[in-house]
């Protein structure tokens, strides 16, 4: 990590890419593959949820250490507290360091044509692990803790068990959702906790935790344009690339909004007309809030959905 002398002992850029890229990351996922497959026989599984299947646990930790944001299970009915402690939140937290760093060391390129070094891989994950996004997550965390957001490790039965208009009784589950629900967001990966992520009011309870998630989502990806700006020695570049995504981020807004709010033809063509189309919208926030999120979440490529009209989760 250091020379005798103190100093930082510089990779190329072969050394970064192995070290950030390929080798930590195998590593992490393979360690999150080998937990999925054997979380029945590890702690903090009070629903004692089975083993996933290979593949399914291949997929999810492929997903998680790439920040790709694909979920292919319902995490309330198939991960245990300790998978989504252990497993996904640690990856959102490495994924998204992995990410800043390879960021960092494509902006010195820029700043210093001909380097032949670009840091050291493992200084940057750490710094940026432990400056930047644990101190950001834990803030967080604990306002959306403050505001309702659950966190616990209650087992889902016998706690909150409620009875439907149907007469049936209906299941709620919970857990260990804000520590999971800051990073999700900061580092736009966007691994919800439950099946209809940021729709869930356990996940999004309020309006001020709804207006939080998406200053959390845009926070990092805004500040790194203004990083790239002093980092080059010139902060019109970091401003300019500012206003460039400002831009298409508004007309894309713009656009969203209009459609979504012409109402769908189909509706408007049976008995139950609506001029607005509130189909698959999150009805405690309506049309302006839900495509606003719509668009913030597929602008930094977040999967931190909030579309889904589910507020219950289904037995």
């Amino acid at each position: 990590m250091r020379k005798p002398g103190g100093e930082i002992d510089e990779m190329n850029w072969r050394q970064y890419i192995t070290a950030a890229l390929l080798l930590f990351n195998v590593i992490g996922g393979v360690f999150l593959f080998l937990l999925l497959i054997n979380q029945y026989n590890l702690p903090l599984n009070p629903q004692k949820f089975v083993n996933l299947n290979w593949d399914l646990a291949l997929n999810t930790a492929i997903s998680f250490i790439t920040n790709t944001n694909w979920q292919s299970y319902s995490g309330e009915h198939t991960l245990s507290y300790f998978s989504q402690m252990t497993g996904l939140t640690v990856q959102n937290f490495l994924s998204a360091a992995t990410g800043i760093a390879v960021a960092f060391a494509l902006i010195r390129a820029f700043a210093h044509q001909g380097v032949k070094t670009l840091g050291n891989a493992w200084i940057a994950i750490a710094r940026i692990t432990l400056y930047l996004l644990l101190p950001l997550a834990i803030i967080f965390a604990l306002f959306f803790v403050s505001q309702g957001v659950l966190q616990n490790f209650s087992p889902y039965t016998p706690y909150i068990v409620v009875e439907t208009l149907q007469n049936q009784n209906q299941i709620i589950p919970m857990g260990p959702l804000t520590s999971q629900e800051a990073i999700k967001l900061l580092d736009t990966n966007g691994g919800g906790f439950f099946a209809t992520n940021s729709a869930h009011p356990f996940e999004n309870p309020t309006a001020l935790t709804n207006f939080s998630q998406m200053i959390a989502i845009l926070l990092i990806p805004t500040a790194l344009c203004f990083t790239f700006g002093r980092v080059v020695g010139d902060s019109r570049q970091g401003t300019a690339l500012i206003w460039i995504m400002g831009i298409i981020f508004t007309l894309a807004i713009a656009i969203v909004v209009y459609v979504e709010m012409q109402g769908n033809p189909q509706l408007m063509l049976s008995d139950a007309k609506s001029n607005i189309n509130l189909e698959g919208k999150e009805s405690r926030f309506g049309i302006l809030n839900s495509a606003l999120y719509a668009v913030i979440t597929t602008a930094t490529s977040c999967s931190a959905v909030k579309t889904p009209c589910m507020i219950l989760l289904l037995h």
